[in-house]
């Protein structure tokens, strides 16, 4: 049990006098030696510690700066093959402005060019149609916009689409609106 000192018996333990203060504040040269070393060690810990931090901090700073890139700029591939499409476009405007008899013929043919080569980026870019017509209802992919009675088509089936649906990969963007069949009335 360990034995518990009075107010008197630490008293005692003081240093009574100068000569006491002095005896005790005298090292040898190997102690005096160790504790050089033990504080330059400890210099150098401390260093480490504060590279350590800054390189840690320095860190943060990159990844955050290169996250807010990479969000920035997260389309960049997509615009780049846009780009030709929006071209496209522009030659299609352009032959519209002259005044040919076969200009109807012409700006018809160069805007159907026009929606295949973007419909086809897209496709590339991971887009994909939800193609709804003839299919059972499914509220996932379809938003029901209403419901028509149709004695040729089952309940529940979609009997027409009325705006396209899209996903991309397997995330839908925007669902297809499509009118579902219902029973005839009796």
């Amino acid at each position: 049990m360990p034995e518990v000192k009075s107010s008197t018996d630490a008293q005692a333990a003081e240093p009574q006098n100068q000569n006491e203060v002095s005896e005790m504040e005298e090292l040898s040269p190997e102690q005096i030696e160790d504790l050089k070393t033990r504080a330059s060690k400890a210099d150098e810990n401390w260093q480490r510690v504060l590279r350590a931090t800054a390189d840690l901090e320095n860190f943060k700073k990159r990844a955050t700066r290169e996250r807010e890139e990479a969000i920035k700029f997260a389309n960049e591939s997509l615009y780049k093959r846009l780009i030709p499409v929006l071209d496209s476009f522009d030659m299609a405007m352009a032959a519209a402005n002259q005044t040919q008899n076969d200009a109807v013929q012409s700006l018809q043919t160069g805007v159907n060019m026009i929606y295949q080569q973007l419909r086809n980026t897209l496709a590339e870019s991971g887009l994909e149609e939800v193609d709804a017509t003839g299919k059972a209802f499914d509220p996932n992919w379809h938003e029901a916009i209403s419901q028509q009675e149709s004695a040729d088509v089952p309940e529940g089936q979609v009997l027409q689409q009325v705006r396209k649906g899209y996903k991309l990969r397997d995330r839908l963007i925007r669902p297809a609106a499509v009118i579902v069949a219902k029973k005839p009335a009796a």
